[in-house]
């Protein structure tokens, strides 16, 4: 600074100047003054400055006009894209343009707010986890091609291109349907399996040289690819066909792009044969041909036709084994020649272990081919005098016959032979993708008496079987008249179950589920079955029963709904209306279609309150589809149902799955709790179940508590919720409602643990 005064800058020198020649303009102008010299050049110079000022507005409108047509081509770019756009964060839409809208079939103020994972069917939900958590991880793009569920219900497939935005916890996510590829891919694989059917298959383009051949084309005509590639169907031409003959066949195919009929050809050794050939012409969008398709079997011999049609009645055409039919007939004629021979035979009823796992993850041709190498390797390892046969699926059947008059010899025999089977299914079985491993399970049934049914024969080996896999993988069992008592009454029990609810014979009894002082904070609902005129049936006989025979569909519904109308009811009297109330899912019913619904059905027609119902799930019913049991639990847990994990420690528990569930509660199977204070093993089991259940933030009960001393050893590690018959035994609801109008007021004191 000098003399008080702040150095001004070039601009500012332009400003004042500017700004003192508008001063004097307007002056001179108001005075009258305005004329020639220095007042003109001070009013040229005014003049120009606001030209400067007008050009730099212009400048600047035509700026803005620039950026708001850009913002509109990209608003348009943004909401007319062929692609769905969508930003997600924390598993929610917040943006969205028309085409994604569109895609999911949902308004778009509709759309925003609402979590993608509910347009993702069961299936994919883990994989689309997955992808999400990949990309935070790794900060790198993920595509993934799931199905998804549109608003109106359809489904269609759809690419996901996810990126990550940076320093955000959010993401876009470009969405595609990509329905029409996998259809067409699709359809390339059905028509590749078409191609290496059993008759012989042909492809030319439309000046008719042959471009493709499967395998039956060089079955019938000795042709290799490499050699009937490039060449026209004249290669395979016998002579005994005129040229009116060709004439009239194009000329129908022309006109009506398809012709079929017998055809004499020759083979490449020169021998003459009989063809039956349809030929099909195939044309693009335009209508021009581009190919032609030529299909033909061999009808050379006369009973051809007859024999194949034996075939398919009396043998199966995966692995050329007789079939059930022929089985049948063949174990007739083995029944009476041992009857009459005094000769035992046997029938051995296998069944591949865990072969639908290996035919669900490997896919269905290669299981197709595990089970042709099967009937050969059963095949190969039996007498010739002994049949295999395949009833279906994995299911195969061996007839032996003339195993000796004496019974338990015959039985040896018999075991033996089962033995030597099995170990023909332990050498690895050699497919594209690697080794694989088969293991049987057996049953076997002996014949030699008088009138017995050969249906009855397999019923009985069916019961061998059903005792050989209920026993675990790889065994062998004989059938014996104890197990045709077992089932004989087993289906006397199922059809005395199949009208309990028409006579209204079912009933829910109710256990208290406790704290330490004996306050009820619960109950599990119980089925029990009182046939009239009957003693009560014990559900450990009835509950198998009902999931064999699929009656714990009507029963499991029942029983969801008049629990929830008890749960309504408790809910109208303060002394019960905070009380849980637990109710046994079976994983028939769990997995069947519509169960969320079923559950939500039976809360809105009771009036009960969701946050009290707690649906009790075994672990068995967590070892398949765990993606959808998860999806059914969070939609449930949505509207406030509970989930309890009942018997845990006795199944499948696997700290990778248990992390995952939305459950609220762990519960001690009793089968611990029994043991408990003198059985240290019994001690460190509960203490480890509770310790989890703690470290899970789950809340733990314990059943089958009957002694102090089990309660009190439970409690000093940490559980606080029990039930059994300490405390009371499952009963009528009026129990409950007893022991929860018996708990002191609040005034009167009560002992606390």
């Amino acid at each position: 600074m000098e003399g008080g005064r702040k150095e001004m800058g070039s601009e500012d020198i332009k400003r004042e100047s500017r700004q003192r020649l508008r001063e004097e303009a307007e002056r001179l102008v108001r005075t009258g003054q305005a004329g020639t010299g220095e007042t003109g050049h001070l009013l040229h110079e005014l003049s120009v400055h606001q030209i400067e000022l007008e050009m730099q507005n212009e400048e600047l409108r035509r700026t803005q006009q620039e950026l708001d047509a850009s913002r509109e081509r990209y608003r348009e770019l943004f909401e007319l894209a062929p692609v769905g756009y969508l930003v997600i964060e924390n598993g929610l839409v917040r943006e969205a343009n028309l085409t994604a809208a569109e895609l999911l079939r949902l308004p778009r103020g509709e759309l925003v707010e609402r979590s993608l994972s509910r347009f993702i069917i069961p299936a994919y939900q883990d994989p689309y986890y997955l992808g999400l958590k990949r990309l935070f991880d790794r900060g790198q793009p993920q595509t993934l091609e799931l199905e998804l569920k549109r608003a109106d219900g359809t489904l269609f497939w759809a690419r996901l291109e996810l990126t990550p935005v940076q320093g955000s916890p959010s993401c876009r996510i470009i969405l595609s349907d990509i329905s029409e590829q996998r259809l067409a891919e699709e359809q390339k694989r059905i028509a590749a399996v078409a191609f290496d059917a059993r008759d012989g298959m042909l492809v030319t383009d439309a000046k008719g040289v042959i471009l493709r051949v499967n395998g039956a084309f060089t079955q019938v005509t000795g042709y290799s690819p490499e050699e009937a590639v490039g060449k026209t169907p004249a290669l395979l031409h016998s002579g005994r066909h005129d040229a009116g003959f060709y004439r009239a066949m194009w000329e129908a195919i022309r006109r009506e792009d398809h012709w079929e009929g017998q055809v004499w050809n020759r083979r490449k050794d020169g021998e003459i044969y009989l063809e039956w050939l349809a030929i099909s012409a195939v044309r693009d969008p335009q209508g021009t041909i581009t190919h032609y398709v030529g299909h033909f079997s061999d009808i050379s011999e006369p009973r051809l036709a007859e024999r194949k049609l034996h075939e398919l009645a009396y043998y199966d055409p995966l692995t050329g084994l007789p079939n059930r039919r022929l089985l049948l007939d063949r174990l007739q004629q083995a029944a009476a020649a041992s009857e009459r021979n005094d000769q035992y035979g046997a029938l051995l009823l296998l069944d591949l272990d865990r072969f639908k796992n290996l035919n669900d993850s490997l896919g269905h041709p290669a299981g197709d081919r595990l089970l042709a190498g099967t009937a050969q390797r059963l095949t190969a390892s039996l007498r010739q005098s002994d049949t295999a046969a395949r009833l279906g699926g994995d299911e195969f059947v061996v007839l032996l016959e003339d195993l000796g008059p004496e019974e338990i010899a015959a039985a040896t025999a018999a075991e033996s032979i089962a033995e030597k089977l099995q170990a023909a299914l332990e050498p690895p079985f050699q497919l594209d993708d690697g080794n694989h491993h088969l293991s049987a399970s057996i049953g076997i049934t002996l014949f030699c008496s008088r009138g017995q049914v050969v249906e009855t024969l397999l019923q009985q080996a069916e019961l061998a079987l059903y005792q050989a896999k209920k026993d675990g993988s790889s065994n062998i069992r004989f059938f014996c008249a104890s197990m045709q008592e077992v089932i004989d009454a087993r289906t006397a029990l199922e059809e005395g179950l199949r009208h309990a609810l028409a006579k209204d014979e079912l009933r829910l009894f109710y256990q208290p589920q406790v704290d330490y002082n004996g306050r009820p904070t619960g109950a599990e609902a119980l089925l029990r079955w009182l046939p009239a005129g009957k003693p009560m049936v014990s559900p450990a006989l009835f509950i198998p029963a009902a999931e064999e025979s699929g009656l714990i569909l009507p029963i499991g519904r029942w029983v969801l709904e008049t629990a929830c109308r008890q749960l309504a009811l408790w809910g109208r009297d303060p002394a019960t209306r905070d009380l849980q109330l637990a109710v046994n899912i079976s994983a028939i019913q769990f997995h069947q279609p519509g169960f969320i619904d079923q559950v939500r059905a039976a809360l809105d027609s009771s009036g009960a309150d969701p946050s009290r119902l707690k649906l009790e799930l075994t672990e068995s019913l967590l070892v398949r589809e765990l993606s959808n049991v998860i999806f059914t639990m969070r939609e449930l847990k949505s509207i406030g149902v509970g989930f309890s994990l009942d018997d845990f420690g006795t199944g499948y528990s696997s700290l990778a799955y248990l992390k995952r569930l939305p459950l609220d509660q762990l519960k001690i199977d009793q089968s611990f709790v029994h043991g408990i204070p003198a059985d240290p093993d019994d001690c460190a089991i509960a203490a480890a179940i509770i310790a989890l259940g703690h470290s899970l933030r789950l809340d733990v009960i314990a059943e089958g508590v009957e002694t102090e001393a089990q309660r009190d050893f439970l409690a000093g590690e940490g559980c606080t919720s029990y039930q059994g018959y300490l405390f009371a035994r499952p009963g009528p609801p009026e129990a409950i409602e007893s022991m929860a109008h018996a708990i002191p007021s609040p005034e009167e004191p009560a002992h606390d643990h």
